[in-house]
């Protein structure tokens, strides 16, 4: 039986054990978006786990979905993770950049005046933080056909800065209601060009931007967040047969690429949909499958435990915050310290860099 402590093999990388750190909002940049020094504290102090992803970066600021958001485009930033990843390595831990861009879950406000952009001119119903206040997410602009080689190139050139910054790779944010996922859902994508109106034109920009990223840095060093049937931030996905057919659809469109992995959020990771996805993403080999099953509540060992029956590694959110070595914790049986939600996106040391390593 597969152990959480057992190496992985993943893309170029092999990782010394099989719990990951998930992509987790913080809020510790300024506007400027340079990771600054408690981003190289807080990433090095979870080197131990087996592949620590970044929060969601933004690839440009008109592309920025809240404050506190760290950038991928200016040399500045480029400098701050380099100095992120500098200190990771030195730890000998290993880390992934996730790309995202927030969609229509923004707020020209975040953007310097640049309104939200999404495939169709359809509001999600939801409000977005800003740097002053909570504001209602306003109706987004639709698209035009033309812009969306645009898109695929800020998805390409955020992944090249990322290795130049000395990332081992990268995670394209396909999920939880930003702007990927707004593609492939069919109450956020109401299009009638080559990127809307079945699955496989739903899923087409996503396919583009994989196959163009990894263009650029190689595919085994690309990966996808995806949460098929997720339904938050004004997403519907309820009908079965759609859902595989877009998700599996794309894993099977894109499996020649031979991605790092493919991370699958859902409620029932062990449910019929999910093993067809699961299947699917590991047809050509090499592909491996990270499973995560959501935000009801934080992931312990025995539910991580259950994950690595069916995927290849567990992600685990809330804990890895609040237990920077928690791999050990969980190897040895010792107490996990709880989470302080309250902190979780203040700025600041507090519930970021100050939670305890055991003396145990």
């Amino acid at each position: 039986m597969t152990s959480l402590f057992d190496s992985l093999d993943v893309g170029r990388m092999t990782l010394p054990n099989r719990i990951i750190m998930a992509p987790l909002t913080r809020s510790r940049a300024g506007r400027d978006g340079v990771p600054i020094s408690l981003h190289e504290t807080y990433y090095s102090q979870r080197a131990s786990l087996g592949l620590i992803v970044t929060e969601g970066v933004f690839p440009a600021v008109t592309r920025r979905t809240f404050p506190g958001q760290p950038g991928t485009d200016t040399a500045e930033q480029i400098a701050g993770w380099r100095r992120v990843a500098d200190a990771v390595h030195e730890a000998d831990g290993h880390l992934f950049m996730q790309v995202m861009m927030g969609g229509r879950l923004s707020h020209a406000s975040l953007q310097e005046g640049t309104e939200p952009v999404a495939p169709s001119a359809v509001t999600s119903g939801t409000a977005v933080r800003d740097f002053e206040s909570r504001k209602d997410c306003p109706v987004p602009r639709a698209l035009d056909t033309d812009e969306l080689p645009g898109i695929i190139d800020e998805f390409r050139q955020a992944a090249r800065n990322a290795i130049d910054a000395g990332m081992d790779g990268v995670e394209i944010h396909g999920a939880n209601g930003y702007l990927l996922h707004q593609f492939l859902s069919p109450n956020s994508n109401l299009r009638e060009d080559a990127y809307g109106g079945s699955p496989e034109k739903r899923f087409r920009l996503v396919e583009e931007i994989l196959r163009a990223v990894s263009d650029e840095i190689g595919a085994d060093r690309v990966a996808i967040r995806l949460s098929p049937q997720n339904n938050i931030q004004g997403i519907e996905e309820t009908d079965d047969a759609d859902v595989l057919a877009t998700y599996g659809g794309l894993l099977d469109a894109t499996a020649d690429l031979g991605l790092a992995y493919v991370s699958l959020m859902h409620a029932e990771p062990a449910g019929e949909l999910m093993i067809d996805l699961i299947s699917r993403a590991r047809e050509n080999g090499r592909t491996r499958v990270f499973l995560n099953s959501g935000f009801a509540e934080p992931t312990d060992r025995e539910a991580a435990e259950r994950l690595v029956e069916h995927g290849d590694a567990a992600v685990v959110g809330r804990l890895a915050i609040s237990n920077p070595d928690l791999v050990r914790r969980w190897k040895e049986g010792l107490p996990v310290t709880a989470p302080d939600e309250s902190t979780f996106y203040t700025g600041g040391e507090k519930g970021y860099t100050d939670y305890p390593f055991s003396t145990r």
